[in-house]
């Protein structure tokens, strides 16, 4: 006796069943299979490179950034300074102390050194591991040591400096800035231009 989908052998007591016929080669995974497809490493690889994307900027920079950054700070304060001593006809003072490797900003009222009320001029210019190498001032030479007042007045900065920056075994910087026309440039490297 058979049916559709069975069939028993009489007297031997064996029942056998029969397999259905397979429509599709594909089959749902089972606990027995192991793996990734190629879509899913793909979505992953995504994954992990927007993780890159994102993560990579907010790391500590290299002792090379640091000292790149603070030589575009420090041209950027010398432009800042000297435009806004034209604008607002106030002299201001900027102290550059050699020996720490410290740049403050002052305001000069009738002839007396006062802190800005402009918050930009608080900030810190040079990172840390950036040190002041030397300056070369028309007016007093090349200086190695000690602390050098630049001047800017209502014309803006007075005369033609060259400013050497060093960052530990990463190299040099040369910021140099022009008299009464703000112009400031950025060279990398330890460079000696002739005053």
């Amino acid at each position: 006796m058979t049916s559709k989908s069975k069939f028993s052998v009489q007297g031997s007591g064996l029942k056998v069943k029969s397999k259905k016929p397979r429509t599709s080669n594909l089959e749902p995974r089972t606990w027995f299979c192991s793996g990734f497809t190629l879509i899913e490493m793909a979505v992953v690889i995504v994954i992990i490179s927007m993780v890159a994307i994102i993560v990579l900027p907010l790391l500590p920079a290299t002792g090379a950034a640091d000292l790149k950054n603070s030589a575009r700070r420090l041209s950027t304060v010398v432009r800042y300074l000297g435009e806004r001593s034209v604008t607002t006809k106030t002299p201001y003072r900027m102290r550059l102390d050699l020996n720490d490797s410290t740049i403050v900003i002052m305001k000069m009222v009738g002839g007396e050194e006062t802190t800005p009320e402009d918050p930009y001029f608080s900030r810190n210019v040079l990172d840390e591991g950036v040190s002041i190498e030397d300056i070369e001032i028309q007016r007093l030479g090349k200086l190695g040591e000690g602390v050098v007042n630049l001047d800017f007045g209502a014309a803006g900065l007075g005369e033609f400096i060259v400013i050497h920056l060093k960052g530990g075994k990463e190299g040099h910087f040369t910021v140099t800035a022009f008299p009464y026309g703000g112009r400031v440039e950025v060279l990398e490297g330890y460079q000696e231009i002739s005053l």
